[in-house]
């Protein structure tokens, strides 16, 4: 009986997608080693060449997830215009373009057991995520309340109307009719002054 081969072409990143797709169709609990194995076509012993267990490759599929969050937002970033206000429009509609269509992902990345990970690649990911939420608030003048609330209130904003929007809990009471993220958005006060980049922030590197 023919075995099927340990590799083929780049086999952890098409471990990486099976995982993704089973994730997707059978939620974290139908992802196996076993499984990713059979959906790539190789034999069940080649995933253990490139992750230690499954949570090793739950772990990639996360830190892609975070590269697939993180262009989704930058190619929306400036859709609307190239103000801060359009800009931070465009990421957040990015953020919930990505809840929307990789809803599985979504929810894995920001699992506590994943995001408690000390691992090198997925925190990477994670950080430059939070890195361009960070770079367009960079834009706005600070809280009142001091450094780093605009970035906290933004993500707690759109993360809650990506998870209400799940559950359809976002209809307008008179018309039936979603209110759009676009109007919920507050209209930060943008700098007049010259913009302050993330990386002359001395604090420490934050991630989603």
């Amino acid at each position: 009986m023919d075995e099927k081969p340990h590799h083929h072409g780049n086999l952890r990143a098409a471990l990486i997608d099976a995982g993704m797709q089973l994730l997707a169709e059978r939620g974290l609990d139908g992802l196996t080693l076993r499984r990713a194995a059979a959906k790539a076509g190789v034999s069940h012993a080649a995933p253990a060449h490139h992750f230690n267990g499954k949570q090793g490759l739950v772990l990639a599929i996360a830190a892609h997830g975070f590269q697939t969050f993180t262009q989704l937002m930058q190619d929306e970033r400036y859709r609307h215009g190239d103000t801060p206000q359009d800009q931070l429009l465009g990421i957040c509609e990015g953020y919930l373009r990505f809840a929307r269509e990789h809803t599985a992902l979504f929810r894995l990345i920001f699992t506590t057991e994943v995001k408690s990970d000390p691992d090198e690649d997925l925190q990477t990911a994670s950080a430059a995520a939070f890195g361009l939420l960070v770079e367009v608030c960079a834009l706005f003048e600070p809280s009142p309340e001091g450094d780093g609330v605009n970035e906290i209130m933004m993500w707690s904003l759109v993360h809650g109307y990506a998870g209400l929007s799940q559950f359809s809990h976002l209809n307008n009471p008179s018309t039936g009719e979603v209110i759009p993220f676009a109007m919920v958005l507050p209209k930060l006060k943008p700098k007049t002054g010259e913009r302050i980049t993330p990386e002359a922030d001395n604090g420490s590197v934050k991630s989603f």
